[in-house]
């Protein structure tokens, strides 16, 4: 056999390496984050649209205080070259949530309400390797991945959604566009149209906040804010005994 067809692995089998390879390190963080608690840790991945690299204060911001994100910099790692795989909405989830970049999973651009395509049910997403392991998997916010039912997050590893399902400016008073009433949803149904987007934020965070007190199991959650400071701290001081990453 060639050398080069020796080393061609699919991205499943890869994904489902990576994925043991992460549970495998859960196993060392759970001595460390929660010992004797018998389950591995959650984890809690608060994606920020439009925050800047010196927006919190472990960051060297004069101007924001974010004691909480903060403290919990001060106590573990501090990653401080972290790159994107695009500086835009839908290409940037789809490569977090798959490992792959956006165009390889053929979602290399902002998706809005007109388009009919979205994240294929073939692609393999962290939220579904994490419920294969007994996790149980929230992700609030802008999802942005799909709008029709076949690609919301409820089809791709997520046992709960709240949120919208693109963008928060895709609404009928942006001008800029002609666009739809806008839904905000709960799993797969629209429960709201046109929501007051000055709550929206602080909705979402009381949403992580009630996903990550329930005890059963393990949990995964998915934050998307697009207002971020106030309630990422908020939803940090409840992750006290999570990894919390935050990616913008």
């Amino acid at each position: 056999m060639p050398q080069s067809a020796s080393l061609l692995v699919s991205r499943r089998d890869f994904l489902a390496v990576a994925g043991a390879a992460a549970l495998a390190a859960s196993g060392c963080a759970r001595r460390q984050i929660a010992p004797g608690a018998g389950r591995p840790p959650n984890f809690v991945v608060i994606f920020t649209d439009d925050q800047g690299y010196q927006d919190l204060g472990c960051f060297g911001s004069p101007d924001i205080a974010t004691p909480r994100i903060d403290r919990m910099a001060a106590e573990v790692m501090r990653c401080t070259d972290f790159h994107v795989a695009a500086p835009v909405c839908t290409p940037s989830r789809a490569a977090l949530l798959t490992g792959c970049y956006a165009q390889r999973v053929s979602m290399p651009r902002v998706l809005f309400p007109q388009h009919n395509e979205g994240l294929a049910d073939s692609e393999i997403t962290i939220a579904e390797l994490l419920r294969a392991e007994g996790y149980a998997t929230a992700c609030i916010g802008k999802w942005h991945l799909g709008h029709h039912k076949p690609f919301l997050p409820t089809r791709h590893g997520f046992d709960h959604y709240f949120g919208l399902p693109y963008s928060n400016d895709m609404r009928p008073e942006n001008k800029a566009r002609e666009y739809p009433p806008q839904p905000l949803m709960r799993n797969e149904e629209t429960i709201e149209e046109n929501p007051d987007q000055r709550f929206l934020t602080e909705r979402y965070t009381e949403e992580a906040i009630r996903f990550h007190g329930q005890p059963a199991s393990p949990l995964f959650i998915f934050p998307h804010h697009c207002r971020t400071c106030r309630c990422t701290c908020r939803i940090a001081s409840r992750a006290s005994r999570s990894a919390v990453c935050t990616a913008t």
